[in-house]
């Protein structure tokens, strides 16, 4: 007698395995829907040198949200207007049994659909991930969170239709708002607040963390919040659960709904307090003048018309005193730049706005023979040595710039190394100070075709988004500045 409620735990696993595969929504939502977001993503990013895996974060969330918000509700619900659900009621098996292995199956189903997107990925270029265990710890994190979000969608649909119609009421705000099919770096600052009270956001942070970030460590907080998402929707759900079709969730009690929306408020609210809401965007204002030193004098080399184009307003650049801005590069000084730059405040290097390799951090052994292959060609490539000095420094920032706004897994953080170490060599120091901080308060002067003549180097083109790529020539010649007066420290 004690073997029976077990044997029928299994049981009942076994049987629900066999229906989840003659459910044809079920099955779409799993694997199909996710494989065709993969093809998508694989189409939009097709100049990333190492394909998908800047984006699997965002694509297993999409895996375990199809197969958890929406796959395992259809299901349940289909069998609960089916009647199948009553007659499980009539087994020696507890609801609590019952319940959790419908999770557990699920949550076998969406490892496999995980595992078949990365295949997918693996098979068009995709590396392994560089913490396999942590990827295992937060996509089980990540399961329990919308596993639990899904139960609460099942005990609140009395139809299929009317999960299809919750489901996609929790799906398409994540997708498109939630930081999951749009990197969260690129919405408006109102858009970020609402995306973190959304497990979505912090779904994507974990998974990627551990697939080309630093590892589980870096995503203590994300994982806390998924915990205590899913935790209160395996609760709310549990609270709802009925047996039989003819219960409508208009009888049961609602207020478990308030548990889950309290979990999502009380995540919200500390990402808030945390201050971990906005993604690194941010405009650089003028900062107060420091002490003033003299560059040696320049050269008298007259400036080429394109480069007295008058000075546009730009985010990280501020000459708000007229009478203190320079007519020429060669009229730049150190207290000129003092009086209008505030170097603190640039996006920090290890973000995802112009990102730079900390000095000494080897890259990737897989991207090791491309840097190479940059750093050897760059003293050959002709854009890199036009006659006019402010071009020259214009042309080679692109080298750096281009991959930036590409999001060029990986290597747009070691690009910048290179191009700087190449400045240095073909521009001497006191104007190249002073040229770095022209091309900064002057992004659109210039020709900008070198942008879109990088093949030679192996790195894409800018296409036409040329208004982010003179941003990140913007913040790269800035932070090569910064470090060439010392406002910067290497560390």
């Amino acid at each position: 007698m004690d073997d029976a409620p077990m044997n029928g735990l299994f049981e009942q696993f076994a049987i629900s395995f066999r229906l989840y595969f003659r459910n044809k929504m079920g099955m779409f939502y799993g694997y199909l829907f996710p494989a065709i977001f993969l093809l998508a993503f694989r189409v939009l990013y097709r100049n990333e040198p190492v394909p998908m895996a800047r984006h699997m974060g965002q694509l297993l969330t999409v895996t375990i949200l199809g197969g958890a918000c929406l796959g395992m509700p259809t299901t349940m619900v289909s069998e609960r207007e089916r009647g199948v659900w009553r007659r499980y009621r009539l087994t020696p098996v507890s609801t609590r049994s019952l319940v959790v292995s419908t999770v557990i199956l699920r949550y076998f189903i969406v490892i496999t659909a995980g595992l078949l997107q990365f295949a997918l990925a693996m098979a068009i270029g995709m590396p392994l991930p560089a913490h396999l265990f942590d990827l295992c710890i937060a996509f089980t994190f990540v399961s329990f969170a919308f596993l639990g979000l899904g139960l609460v969608v099942a005990t609140m649909a009395d139809t299929v239709p009317s999960v299809q119609a919750l489901g996609q009421c929790i799906f398409l705000p994540m997708l498109i708002i939630g930081g999951v099919a749009v990197p969260l770096a690129s919405l408006p600052d109102w858009a970020q607040h609402v995306a973190a009270f959304f497990p979505g956001r912090y779904a994507v942070e974990s998974l990627q963390a551990t697939i080309t970030g630093s590892g589980a460590g870096a995503a203590r907080f994300d994982f806390v919040a998924l915990f205590l998402i899913g935790l209160s929707g395996c609760a709310a759900g549990a609270g709802m659960f009925r047996w039989d079709a003819q219960q409508r969730f208009a009888t049961r009690g609602k207020v478990w709904l308030v548990a889950v929306i309290a979990a999502w408020a009380v995540v919200g609210g500390a990402a808030e307090y945390r201050g971990r809401v906005i993604a690194d965007k941010p405009d650089i204002v003028a900062s107060a003048p420091v002490q003033i030193t003299t560059l040696a004098p320049a050269t008298a080399v007259p400036p080429a018309p394109k480069d007295i184009a008058p000075a546009i307003s730009v985010p990280v650049v501020s000459t708000p005193d007229a009478s203190r801005r320079s007519t020429s590069w060669q009229e730049v000084t150190i207290a000129e730049i003092n009086h209008n730059v505030d170097f603190r405040v640039l996006p920090p290097d290890g973000g995802v706005v112009s990102p730079i390799a900390r000095p000494g951090l080897d890259p990737p052994p897989e991207m090791v023979d491309q840097l190479n292959d940059i750093a050897d060609a760059l003293p050959g490539w002709p854009p890199g040595n036009v006659a006019d000095p402010v071009q020259r420094v214009r042309n080679l920032l692109y080298v750096a710039a281009v991959p930036d706004v590409l999001e060029t897994e990986i290597i747009e953080s070691y690009v910048p190394l290179i191009v700087f170490d190449r400045l240095k060599q073909v521009v001497p120091k006191d104007d190249l100070i002073r040229i770095l901080f022209w091309v900064a308060v002057h992004p659109s002067g210039g020709d900008d075709t070198a942008a879109n003549q990088l093949q030679p180097l192996g790195l894409g083109n800018a296409s036409s988004d040329m208004d982010s790529v003179r941003e990140r020539v913007t913040y790269y010649s800035l932070k090569l500045l910064g470090r060439m007066i010392g406002k910067i420290p290497v560390k």
